[in-house]
């Protein structure tokens, strides 16, 4: 009787850590008609740990969810609600700059429920309230038992991926010079005079120059890995003339060569997943659609020119926001994010 007891305990052990691996945790969106929050839908949708609770949008509250996002027709009958169920796993935050903070403040969730913001409202230190800056390849094991996530911005993902592994190696010494231009889907939805099509086809301008609002988080990493950093990061940021994606280019002196330079970097991204050398030039349609930051990297005289793509709203926002996601609970780190580039 005693071993067909304990039989029977193992048995129920099974079946209890069977049943817990097949739970899907639930997920709630903040601001679910965006361009960020599309992107986290049709993650989400095809995500296997996952399911989506709410997707709340004062704006198209009632309106089934592909009437907004009508790629989507087919996929889902989830439609748009201003009411918020607090009994969820993770809470997404897809609201405009300077609106989460407030949010949080006026809305109590569970002490358990994760918070992930894909705002700038706690990136930086002396805002962060508790939250972990929420790029993988800096912070992964912070972001493993994290509570809040501030996930990191767009153009500061691909400066950054650009740059840890040489302050990673105490080699930013001098003055860094970055240019990089961004698809019109990084101004958001909403409507101005520079994200009309009519302005922004056959078109492209500087914005922000020398001025940047990420500019301070990516110090702040560099810091981080290299704390006697104090040199100045020149950028200038372009719009260009395209939906999707980022392509920055950094120079800077360095006095290995191209070989040298490869292997920093390929050390210190040697365990990303997301994270990839490339030994050709890269373009950007490599990247769209996808959680990738593709790297080149070239040696010209002193100068060594590092280039990344990305999407800007996947590893840019959405992506990296799901990654982290699955880092906070253990999933694999790939998980829904196996995603195919465009070619043409």
């Amino acid at each position: 009787m005693h071993k067909r007891f304990a039989h029977f305990a193992t048995l129920r052990s099974l079946r209890e850590k069977i049943k817990k691996m097949n739970t899907k945790i639930k997920a709630g969106i903040i601001g679910a008609a965006g361009y960020t929050g599309g992107e986290l839908i049709r993650i989400l949708l095809n995500h296997n740990k996952v399911e989506i609770d709410f997707c709340f949008s004062r704006s198209q509250t009632e309106k089934k969810i592909y009437d907004v996002h009508t790629d989507l027709f087919g996929e889902t009958e989830l439609v748009f609600t201003n009411n918020i169920n607090t009994n969820i796993d993770v809470l997404f935050l897809c609201l405009p700059h300077g609106e989460a903070k407030p949010f949080l403040e006026n809305n109590n969730f569970l002490p358990t429920t994760k918070i992930i913001d894909l705002s700038n409202d706690f990136r930086l230190k002396e805002n962060a309230q508790n939250f972990i800056y929420g790029l993988p390849e800096l912070n992964k094991n912070k972001i493993k038992t994290a509570a809040k996530i501030a996930n990191a911005g767009c153009f500061a993902s691909a400066i950054q991926l650009a740059l840890l592994p040489l302050a990673n190696a105490q080699l930013l010494t001098e003055d860094i010079h970055i240019s990089g231009i961004t698809g019109s889907t990084g101004a958001g939805t909403g409507l101005s005079a520079t994200s009309h099509f009519s302005w922004r086809n056959n078109n492209i301008s500087v914005y922000k120059p020398f001025t940047h609002q990420h500019l301070d988080e990516i110090t702040e990493s560099l810091t981080q890995l290299q704390p006697n950093y104090n040199s100045k990061i020149h950028f200038i940021p372009y719009r260009g003339n395209f939906s999707r994606g980022i392509l920055i280019t950094a120079y800077l002196n360095f006095s290995g060569n191209t070989e040298a330079a490869y292997k920093i970097f390929s050390d210190y991204y040697k365990d990303e997943p997301f994270t990839i050398l490339s030994t050709k030039n890269i373009d950007l349609k490599q990247v769209v659609n996808t959680n990738k930051c593709l790297l080149y990297l070239e040696k010209h005289e002193n100068k060594l020119m590092v280039i990344a793509a990305i999407d800007n709203l996947v590893k840019g926002a959405s992506g990296q926001a799901i990654q982290n996601m699955n880092l906070m609970f253990g999933f694999d780190e790939t998980e829904g994010l196996k995603l195919k580039s465009i070619a043409y």
